[in-house]
């Protein structure tokens, strides 16, 4: 993994059904596309290559409806997978964000945790509060203090983004593990905005 900040996502705003992210390289060059579909039970989100959605790159789907603790998988199309992400709970919903990472065999590997308890609960709630203080989530590898990869949004009127960047490297960490997560963050966001 390179240093710094590996991918960006931008969020169409102006999208009335569902959700659609273009994915960006530390270069701004184009490498994916993710469109959430709008009014599904289960979150089952495709990142193509681009917006002509031929080739699939990651496949994340939810291994159940409820959201408050789901699981969802993160995989490549040919049914390999990269691993899986957890939500911890109510808590997590209201309070302030928590991830569980796993790896394909169920082993925990890292923990995603959102900055800022106090000003976590406030967005939630008072929409000002998120647009000066935006979302700030840290990925920690198991065994590790420092996070490996942060993801930042920045949002102003026209355009939300995601900024994922990679503070260090962490083998168990495969860059499209990295990458499904920050589209799944996006995704949620935009979910919970509607």
């Amino acid at each position: 993994m390179n240093h710094g900040e590996q991918f960006t996502i931008r969020r169409k705003v102006f999208k009335i059904f569902g959700g659609a992210f273009h994915i960006y390289d530390s270069n701004g060059r184009l490498v994916g596309y993710c469109k959430q579909k709008a009014f599904k039970l289960r979150e089952d989100l495709r990142i193509h290559t681009d917006e002509s959605c031929t080739e699939t790159l990651l496949v994340i789907s939810a291994r159940n409806i409820i959201d408050f603790g789901a699981t969802y998988d993160i995989g490549l199309p040919d049914g390999t997978a990269l691993g899986s992400i957890k939500r911890m709970g109510i808590a997590s919903t209201v309070l302030r964000d928590h991830w569980v990472l796993h790896d394909p065999e169920e082993n925990q590997i890292g923990e995603i945790l959102e900055d800022g308890q106090g000003l976590a609960f406030a967005r939630r709630f008072v929409p000002l509060v998120s647009l000066l203080s935006p979302q700030v989530y840290h990925l920690t590898a198991t065994g590790t203090e420092v996070p490996a990869v942060s993801y930042r949004t920045h949002m102003n009127l026209f355009v939300r983004r995601l900024g994922i960047r990679i503070e260090q490297d962490a083998p168990a960490l495969d860059e499209r593990l990295v990458l499904g997560i920050g589209c799944l963050l996006c995704a949620i966001e935009s979910r919970d905005e509607r």
